[in-house]
């Protein structure tokens, strides 16, 4: 079982609906495991009442599910949202303010950047561009 991060630290995963792709998604699905490359547009028109979208990193330096997050919650989406895959504890602060709820790192990931290091960035509200020209 992979780890989940969220502003409080690392946690087990709590999600027990299972995911299903966007390709076999049917009319009322639960939870969607989505690619990097999606189309966030045709993504959002084809959510329904989903709960959660589970966003692949396939690299650390693909950087689309930040938009897919962005576009997602600028639509409406209420739902849960979460960054999967190859995440770093640098990016923590970017996947929060693109919309992302949490992120799911595996246990490598994990044990080589600890838990001080994504709670290090966990006030990512405190930190940004915009909070620092205002102070």
């Amino acid at each position: 079982m992979n780890v989940i991060v969220t502003d409080t630290g690392f946690a087990p995963d709590d999600w027990t609906d299972g995911f299903v792709t966007l390709e076999d998604a049917a009319n009322d699905v639960v939870a969607l495991d989505v690619a990097s490359d999606a189309d966030p547009d045709e993504l959002f028109d084809r959510l329904g009442n989903a709960k959660m979208v589970r966003v692949d990193f396939p690299s650390s330096a693909d950087g689309r599910g930040f938009t897919i997050a962005r576009v997602l919650r600028l639509k409406g989406f209420t739902g849960r949202l979460r960054a999967k895959g190859h995440v770093l504890a640098d990016q923590y602060a970017m996947a929060r303010r693109s919309g992302f709820d949490e992120v799911e790192i595996d246990h490598a990931l994990a044990n080589r950047q600890t838990e001080d290091q994504w709670l290090a960035r966990a006030n990512w509200k405190d930190h940004s561009y915009q909070a620092r020209l205002r102070g």
